[in-house]
């Protein structure tokens, strides 16, 4: 008989899904699309929760998400974090590694698997590219060699994916994917599951709606009130409660 599936994620603006819009002003994005995606392949519903916020430090969501994601009794627990300290120079990514560890080994006690992901690499076009690749590339290296040689962990690394750095799969911001990112994202995390992933989301085929912005708007309505929100010591996040606090069902599409 197959395993009854319990899928939480947890995380920051990435695993909420921020880029991948809705019409109604929702967010979707790629664990939304491995949920529906996964019960897609299988033909059974799963249980699926998300309690990623966005703007989150890595050791906020430890603190915030991970024993309440545990306390879900999950059978899979996904779990990205780290992007919003690796744009903070002065945090050592040693301690952003630490804490895939601690993920890690909580994880194992409950006898849950974990779902590893590295978020995509934006620094092509944004400002002081050398210094976010340098770091991605370091942070990347760091968690990889703390899950190296774990054969049953679901590994799904998106910074190596050098297509993911066009600008074709990435929101106005130029810091979160857009609806083709979010679907690439997801076939991998599917493909690393040993489940079907729809040909078609590797390379989503949409129209472009977004406008490129010029230098002076994208510092008006993304990179200034990003840069207020670091020296006020707040977040984006602030007062968001998670989409999926507890277990939602996903059906199974019937023709898929």
């Amino acid at each position: 008989m197959p395993q009854d599936i319990r899928y939480v994620a947890i995380g920051d603006s990435f695993t909420e899904g921020v880029g991948d819009e809705l019409p109604d002003g929702t967010v979707r994005g790629w664990a939304d699309l491995v949920a529906q995606g996964w019960a897609d392949s299988r033909g059974q519903a799963i249980s699926y929760a998300n309690l990623a916020i966005r703007g989150k430090l890595i050791q906020p969501i430890v603190d915030e998400q991970l024993e309440r994601a545990l306390a879900l009794r999950p059978t899979h627990l996904s779990f990205n974090g780290g992007g919003n300290d690796m744009l903070r120079p002065r945090t050592p990514i040693a301690r952003v590694a630490d804490v895939y560890s601690h993920v890690l080994r909580r994880c194992d006690q409950e006898g849950v698997t974990m779902v590893v992901l590295s978020g995509a690499n934006p620094s092509a076009q944004l400002p002081l590219p050398g210094l976010i690749q340098r770091r991605g590339d370091e942070l990347s290296r760091a968690v990889t060699e703390r899950i190296e040689g774990r054969d049953d962990l679901v590994v799904a690394l998106n910074w190596p994916d050098t297509d993911l750095s066009d600008p074709f799969y990435w929101s106005q911001d130029r810091l979160h994917m857009n609806a083709r990112g979010h679907h690439r994202v997801a076939a991998r995390v599917l493909s690393a599951l040993g489940e079907h992933a729809p040909d078609e989301w590797w390379r989503l085929d949409e129209p472009d709606t977004d406008v490129a912005l010029g230098r002076a708007r994208y510092f008006r309505e993304h990179l200034g009130p990003w840069m207020r929100r670091r020296l006020t010591g707040t977040s984006s996040g602030d007062g968001r409660e998670a989409k999926y606090g507890d277990w939602i069902d996903v059906e199974p599409r019937r023709n898929s």
